[in-house]
């Protein structure tokens, strides 16, 4: 009677020392090795039969046939091994020490149209170029160049998708990603983009994202993203008006990723600007405006940040209007939209008197601001919202701007950003109401009474944790509210002076020296407030 249990089969082969046998035939007889390795390739399907195999050091003695040039051989010897190893990480790692890799790359080279071979060999690619030894010995090879020999004659999804997925693995090594580059991968991922969008038939979506990530992966590396952006003339490059213009949504990510990642580097930035590719990333946002894709809108902005950070950059895109366009995605609900538009708006004005006096005018920007200095659900925003605030008055030094945020009502925002956990914070908040003050103190004096600004610098002065560099400035505004009868007798009241005499044993120079100044104004009955003035 047959038996059908698989498992009984595989304790029966096992005892029968069948594996064992078959080790020495593959070793000793090398005519025979093919029917052997076909054996071996069809018991592995078996996961009972796999440990077996592998206590019989099967895997070594098929090793060496990966060296054979007959093609049965290494067809049926590399899926043996493919099927044995298959998901065991510890024998891959043995196997990557045993040179398997070079291996499989000179089959690649030797029959890159074998079909069922070059099948074999990709899946076994596939499953090893994960491990961090396999991708520093591909490294070492020609790998780059035969993958690129194989993405171009990949006729069907299925192998498309098997190569992309290597491509994708190696991608994650920076060395292999400036080979892959080297080799002109770009030009046969850009070709395939083309034509799977042409395309009616094929279902796009998920060819389009995984060649859409490659590419990205590409440019996550310095060296592979210099050599594709080549001074504004590199395939890629080249392709990203095409691709922000395009109806499909995931093509003018990948656009907006492209420009956010070749702007990493200031030279790069300066070139695209010259490029006009700014205003196709402003003709992207506006596409997206109500209800648009937040990961596209999150990247053209993410671009348009980095393009703004070289000041030559900053002048061109206020001229050419950049500041006023960006400004209708005021109205998006969304908060990472709005977290990365006023990131972009204060790279914008940093070190713009004009832009930043035109701006900290403009009603409808401080209304939205103030709103979103209220958004206590979205942290992230709020602190964007304050410090957009607080530049809008560090740049303009402006009478009109000091009045529009008091009439927008966003002192007080400015007041509590004072407390803020991030130092940086703290210290764009002390030097933009010292700035205000020290410019109109008459108009704010109420709005600091009332949103206790004086307390607040006092908590500020006495905590043991703040930083000497936040002292001094608290000090500094403090001696321009000096100006101010209310405040100075708001600060008697809440005995400053204590404070104030305790800092002048503080272990920083400046912090004594600035506590020493003002301990004198306020002792003093004149009005003069020894204006501090960042």
């Amino acid at each position: 009677m047959e038996n059908s249990d698989p498992q009984l089969s595989g304790s029966l082969l096992e005892t029968s020392e069948i594996f064992t046998t078959l080790g020495q035939i593959l070793t000793s007889h090398p005519r025979c090795a093919v029917p052997v390795a076909q054996v071996l390739a069809e018991l592995a399907k078996n996961e009972e039969l796999k440990q077996p195999c592998i206590d019989a050091g099967l895997v070594s003695a098929l090793l060496p046939h990966l060296e054979s040039s007959d093609q049965d051989l290494l067809l049926h010897a590399g899926r043996a091994i493919g099927r044995i190893c298959y998901g065991n990480k510890e024998l891959q790692e043995e196997l990557v020490k045993a040179g398997v890799i070079s291996l499989l790359v000179k089959i690649l080279s030797d029959f890159p149209e074998s079909e069922p071979l070059v099948r074999v060999d990709l899946l076994a690619l596939c499953n090893l170029a994960d491990l961090d030894t396999a991708k520093e010995a591909l490294s070492k090879t020609s790998v780059a160049e035969e993958m690129v020999r194989q993405l171009r004659r990949a006729e069907n999804q299925e192998r498309l998708e098997i190569i992309i997925d290597i491509l994708q693995l190696l991608a994650e090594n920076d060395s292999l990603k400036v080979q892959l580059v080297e080799a002109d991968v770009q030009s046969v991922l850009v070709e395939i983009l083309q034509r799977v969008q042409d395309s009616p038939e094929v279902d796009a979506t998920g060819i389009l994202k995984t060649i859409s990530d490659l590419v990205i992966s590409l440019l996550l590396g310095d060296e592979s993203m210099q050599k594709l952006f080549a001074d504004g003339t590199g395939l890629i490059y080249q392709r990203i008006s095409s691709w922000l213009m395009s109806p499909n949504i995931q093509m003018q990510l990948t656009g907006a990723l492209a420009v956010a990642n070749f702007a990493r580097n200031d030279s790069n930035c300066v070139k695209m600007v010259q490029l006009g590719v700014v205003h196709q990333l402003l003709d992207v946002l506006e596409k997206h405006v109500d209800d648009g894709d937040v990961t596209v809108q999150h990247a053209a902005l993410s671009a348009l940040r980095n393009l703004a950070i070289p000041v030559i950059n900053k002048v061109q895109m206020l001229e050419e209007g950049v500041a006023k366009r960006i400004q209708m995605l005021l109205r998006s609900e969304m908060p990472p939209v709005q977290f990365k538009l006023l990131g972009t708006l204060r790279m914008l004005m940093d070190g713009q008197v004009e832009a930043a006096e035109t701006l900290g005018q403009e009603p409808a920007l401080l209304n939205r601001l103030v709103q979103w200095c209220e958004a206590k659900e979205h942290a992230g925003v709020q602190g964007e919202a304050s410090r957009l605030l607080a530049s809008l008055l560090r740049h303009s030094k402006s009478q009109e701007v000091v009045r529009a945020i008091q009439e927008a009502q966003g002192v007080k925002h400015l007041v509590s950003m004072t407390t803020s956990e991030h130092a940086i914070m703290q210290n764009e908040a002390l030097i933009a109401l010292a700035i205000a003050s020290a410019i109109n103190l008459e108009i704010i004096k109420d709005a600091f009474k009332e949103s206790k600004l004086i307390p607040n610098l006092q908590k500020l002065l006495e905590d043991e944790m703040t930083s000497p560099e936040v002292k001094y400035k608290s000090l500094g505004l403090l001696c321009s509210l000096l100006g101010s009868g209310d405040l100075r007798k708001q600060m008697e009241e809440a005995k400053v002076l204590d404070t104030l005499e305790n800092l002048c044993n503080h272990s920083n120079a400046n912090v004594v020296q600035q506590a020493v100044t003002t301990l004198q104004i306020l002792k003093s009955n004149t009005q003069d407030s020894g204006l501090f003035f960042p």
